[in-house]
């Protein structure tokens, strides 16, 4: 199956072919005709001599010609000679700048995935993976596509994506996309066999990336997170959960659907860290004054040494390495995490 580029190159293609077969034609004619009119050749006589005149095969005249019949030849082997020159080398041209195309774009994949630091690798454009692309899109984030279907590299190039052909299960292609320098990683491979290897990879190559894993089957979850997996997803499980929700549930599923896309509601829900030495370390919620001041709510504080403390009271104390969960205006989570001299988590 041709790619994006390829693609945009066959009407180009087409069209040269489309010129030269047009004119070489042409002069086959005027040779065909010229033959019968000035030295009375049967039609498949002149043809046959026009053929081999503007080829260039050095085979003998058919019949002998006149002096005005060569004179002819001599013009149909200058302009015959000159139309296949120029139709090999508008098929030459077209063929050098295909390659040229996709060597720079090649290039400027590689140079701009050199250039990612923090970054998120998704392994796997399939329906998952193109989900989570376009979160990552929407959020801002730096992040690279790695896929071993051609079709689906060229799909997420053309959705404005850096993306990059290669088998995410081997331990060269994670380093060339820069999984060293990661940020996360999340594994929505087709089967669970892939997506656990792919885990079991990535926790070698890199022991503090955050790895996101997919899974086809629930009992597959166990083994994922055994290999080194931080969240494990079940797209069938949750989904269904979802659909149930929203029947026994309806206004807190619209409530979620709100905060986490966006629908209908101008909030969104964020993580934030507060970091070691800002002006709010050892102060209480109440002396930062975050909902009066910013109109932001805190859900929950994920502290340092890991718990979760849920509805956190006015009096809770923030550390350094701490992390708030909170919901507001997207304009008023950008001044909050100036305020704790940190940077949104996504």
């Amino acid at each position: 199956m041709p790619s994006l580029d390829e693609k945009k190159f066959i009407p180009r293609i087409l069209n040269r072919l489309a010129w030269a077969a047009g004119a070489i034609a042409l002069v086959l004619t005027i040779g065909t005709i010229g033959f019968v009119a000035i030295d009375g050749y049967p039609v498949f006589d002149a043809f046959y001599m026009s053929l081999i005149t503007i080829f260039t095969v050095g085979y003998n005249e058919i019949h002998t010609l006149s002096r005005a019949g060569r004179i002819f030849n001599s013009f149909l082997i200058f302009f015959g000679a000159l139309t296949l020159l120029l139709s090999a080398g508008a098929m030459t041209q077209t063929i050098i700048e295909l390659e040229l195309n996709q060597f720079f774009q090649k290039r400027r994949t590689n140079k701009m995935v050199n250039n990612l630091n923090d970054h998120f690798i998704v392994c796997g454009y399939g329906r998952v993976g193109r989900g989570a692309a376009a979160e990552l899109k929407n959020a801002g984030a730096n992040f690279v596509i790695i896929d071993s279907n051609e079709e689906r590299v060229e799909r997420a190039i053309h959705n404005g994506m850096v993306a990059v052909l290669a088998d995410c299960t081997r331990d060269e292609a994670l380093r060339d996309v820069g999984i060293d320098r990661a940020k996360g990683l999340i594994a929505t491979l087709g089967t669970d066999a892939d997506n656990l290897f792919l885990i079991l990879s990535a926790r070698t190559l890199n022991p503090t990336i955050f790895l996101s894993a997919r899974v086809g089957e629930e009992e597959a979850a166990s083994k994922m997170k055994r290999a080194g997996a931080d969240q494990v997803f079940a797209p069938y499980t949750s989904t269904g959960a979802r659909m149930a929700q929203a029947l026994l549930r309806p206004h807190v599923s619209q409530f979620l659907d709100f905060t986490t896309r966006n629908i209908g509601l101008n909030v969104g829900i964020e993580q934030v860290e507060v970091l070691a030495g800002s002006e709010v370390e050892g102060k209480t919620l109440e002396e930062i004054r975050l909902r009066r001041e910013l109109g932001i709510i805190v859900l929950a504080i994920k502290r340092k040494a890991g718990t979760m403390e849920f509805n956190p009271p006015a009096d809770a104390r923030l550390e350094g390495g701490d992390f708030l969960i909170v919901m507001g205006e997207p304009e008023n989570l950008p001044k909050l995490e100036t305020l704790l001299g940190g940077a949104a988590r996504k």
